[in-house]
């Protein structure tokens, strides 16, 4: 089978594509065609060695993957050959086959493509984590979402939505802003020209918002803080501008608001039914068109350093899918 490899940290361009022999399913294991896999912010990460999950080389980047069933280890009962299933595992599924777990899969609704189940795991998960769980996020409530055309901030756009929010998407062009209110967005905020606590505040009449969501970090994380509502929360997602931040507690204090932590991944290791429960909703959602689970574009596997580089370079809107 072929496979994306990661034979040494560095930039996209490092990565390798290779022949490796095909998975043979473990105990409780079941052996998957890859026919998409979803790539995140976070395989740079990953493969330049800078996340905090630290796989040893080589090995595939690619947390997402949806396919077909087509070998089953000893004691797999769940799912039969030829069954429709997704899933998402950290890493490793930029490959043609994949054996993994049983219980890290689900199965894909009929109406659901191979793309959509593949790009909708990770940040969508995520994202209802973040606003459900963590954020309490009430309905009537304001939902400001910085970087709201990537993966995890349209995804937020939409969720918000869903939960009867009003949604101010937070954007560093007027296409990207226009894209946000394609899907759901109430109002619009570039950054690259704004002054966003500004605006903030003065689209919630002075108040700010109820709930941020931060996927980006670096020098808008201050400013944002700084428009959240008394008694608002302020989530921490992620640092795709590449700077971690550094907020003054003042700012937290004169606001009586929190600052809270999202990480889907531990979450999920750490309460499996929970994130189960969040999947099922997701693709029930997915396959009704409450969420789109947009796809961006889509790649083949050789393709992928181009699709990484994209990335980083924050020209996806939604996600990108490789077709190994």
């Amino acid at each position: 089978m072929k496979a994306l490899l990661c034979v040494r940290h560095g930039p996209p361009e490092a990565l390798e594509l290779a022949d490796l022999p095909d998975p043979v399913p473990g105990r409780g294991e079941v052996v998957v065609d890859v026919k998409a896999a979803g790539l995140n912010f976070f395989d740079l990460l990953i493969i330049s060695n800078r996340y905090q999950v630290k796989p040893a080389l080589p090995f595939s980047p690619a947390s997402e993957f949806a396919g077909v069933v087509s070998a089953l280890g000893e004691g797999a009962k769940r799912f039969k050959i030829g069954d429709r299933v997704c899933g998402a595992i950290g890493y490793g599924a930029a490959r043609e086959k994949l054996a993994v777990a049983e219980r890290q899969l689900s199965l894909i609704p009929d109406p659901l493509d191979f793309d959509k189940a593949a790009g909708l795991l990770v940040t969508y998960g995520t994202s209802l984590h973040a606003l459900e769980d963590r954020a309490k996020l009430q309905r009537g409530e304001t939902l400001a979402v910085l970087g709201a055309t990537g993966g995890v901030g349209l995804a937020a756009v939409e969720l918000g939505k869903v939960m009867g929010a009003r949604v101010i998407a937070c954007a560093s062009s007027p296409e990207k802003l226009e894209f946000a209110r394609q899907h759901g967005a109430d109002e619009g905020i570039d950054y690259s020209r704004e002054d966003l606590k500004e605006r903030l505040r003065q689209l919630t009449a002075d108040k700010g918002a109820d709930v941020v969501f931060d996927p980006v970090g670096g020098p808008l994380a201050e400013a944002a803080v700084r428009a959240t509502a008394w008694e608002g929360r302020y989530l921490v997602v992620g640092f795709a501008a590449g700077e971690i931040p550094k907020i003054a507690l003042n700012h937290v204090l004169l606001r009586g608001c929190s600052i809270v932590g999202v990480i889907w991944g531990a979450m999920v290791q750490r309460d499996p039914a929970r994130g189960s429960a969040i999947t099922q909703q997701l693709l029930t959602w997915a396959s009704e068109g409450k969420i789109s689970a947009h796809i961006d574009r889509t790649f083949q596997l050789a393709q992928a350093r181009e699709a990484l580089e994209a990335i980083a370079r924050r020209e996806v809107k939604g996600k990108f899918v490789l077709r190994p």
